[in-house]
């Protein structure tokens, strides 16, 4: 116990505390960012994002795994947000919450096992897709500054890691940051900075319970937002860890990272936090940054909330294009390049699964849509291979005088 425990958190110091760090300053424009879309106050998505990270770093199932405000579940809390105000929002976060919970006691978990590869590839690939697209904005009628600092990003993160021996120790993720906002700094360019994307918090999170009446009024109208956030953010933790289980070829308990989950989001109500799930960009940041243990995770919540309270200052003069070059590195890393060079050699409906997962995913930018059409795809098509399986088997007695045939099929 005590084993697997140190295992989880201090095999690997280094490496998640300087992974930790470079997920925290790339979780803080996408926390504000989620904030907008959801259509709640910046300090909404950076108490969420700090609550959840340090929550799940405790009680997830999948070490290394990031998990903080995501734009999917986002998108699930516009109407509510509109139409009955952030009180309500917490209410739902804290009732998704308790619905993961329960889910993970009935061990749902266990039905990734009936998600085909191909729809994970799909999924992979989608997820790729919309994390470079949704740089695009940083990059269209803007100065060639900008253009020249992703470029130079791009270039750092790649060839600094050739670099003997401090190429292999410092993430050059951090690297690219720290260098790209001393220039910008240096040069005082005119181009967009984290400070451009809202007002940080200036204070830490406090102990908030909803103020909203308790009956069955308020149930109705919160129960179906939460039921759609507790199954979005489920499904996208659940297709994460399978992602990093790949990546670095360990398992993980999926029961447990939905109880973990669930908590965590009650966690994140509970101090003025919108509902929040695994982030695959950020969880493939930490990966490729170094990062592998539950420290990573910790160091990412922790550092968030430190530097957008304390050094608020020095964080709101990261210009944009340093974090755009971070995530189109995380697109490049993220895609499957080899579901493209083996698609002559797989099935055909293998090929159309996959590809009608990033169809519908990309189209409508709602994940949980795009895997369940994957998942229908995938059961149809191995029903029909089903309907045409045949096996013929033959017995003969000890006297070879009869032959029984069995029929399968």
């Amino acid at each position: 116990m005590f084993q697997n425990w140190r295992n989880d958190w201090f095999s690997n110091i280094r490496g998640d505390l300087l992974a930790g760090t470079v997920v925290a300053l790339a979780l803080i424009p996408e926390a504000i960012a989620f904030s907008i879309i959801a259509g709640v106050d910046p300090k909404v998505g950076l108490y969420a994002s700090f609550c959840i990270a340090v929550i799940v770093a405790f009680t997830g199932g999948r070490p290394g795994m990031i998990s903080a405000a995501t734009g999917a579940m986002a998108l699930l809390m516009v109407t509510l947000v509109r139409e009955h105000g952030l009180e309500y929002l917490l209410a739902a976060t804290l009732l998704t919450g308790v619905l993961q919970i329960v889910a993970g006691y009935f061990k749902l978990g266990d039905l990734m096992r009936f998600v085909s590869r191909s729809v994970v590839t799909g999924f992979v690939n989608a997820l790729a897709i919309l994390i470079f697209m949704a740089q695009l904005p940083e990059l269209t009628n803007v100065t060639w500054h900008v253009y020249a600092m992703t470029a130079a990003g791009l270039g750092i993160i790649y060839l600094f890691p050739l670099l003997p021996q401090i190429g292999k120790v410092v993430p050059s993720p951090l690297v690219t940051i720290v260098l790209l906002t001393l220039v910008a700094m240096a040069l005082q360019l005119d181009i967009r900075t984290v400070g451009d994307m809202g007002e940080l918090p200036d204070t830490l999170p406090i102990f908030l319970w909803p103020d909203v009446p308790l009956n069955f009024e308020t149930l109705a109208i919160i129960f179906p937002y939460s039921v759609g956030l507790a199954v979005v953010g489920l499904l996208e933790s659940m297709m994460t860890a399978t992602i990093i289980d790949d990546l670095t070829d360990t398992g993980s308990d999926k029961n447990r990272e939905c109880k973990g989950q669930g908590i965590a989001n009650i966690g994140a109500g509970l101090f003025g936090g919108m509902a929040g799930c695994a982030m695959i960009g950020q969880s493939v940041i930490n990966v490729k940054s170094g990062g592998r243990g539950r420290l990573s995770t910790f160091v990412a919540g922790l550092f968030l909330i430190v530097m957008v309270v304390f050094l608020d200052d020095w964080i709101k003069q990261i210009p944009m294009a340093a974090l755009v070059a971070v995530m189109i590195m995380v697109s490049i890393g993220t895609f499957s390049w080899d579901s493209l060079r083996d698609m002559k050699k797989h099935p055909l409906s293998t090929n159309v699964v996959m590809v009608s997962t990033v169809v519908v995913v990309v189209a409508t930018h709602n994940l949980a849509i795009g895997v369940f059409v994957g998942v229908l795809l995938a059961a149809l098509f191995f029903a029909n291979k089903v309907g045409h399986f045949l096996i013929i088997k033959s017995d003969s007695n000890e006297q070879e005088t009869e032959r029984s045939y069995r029929i399968i099929g």
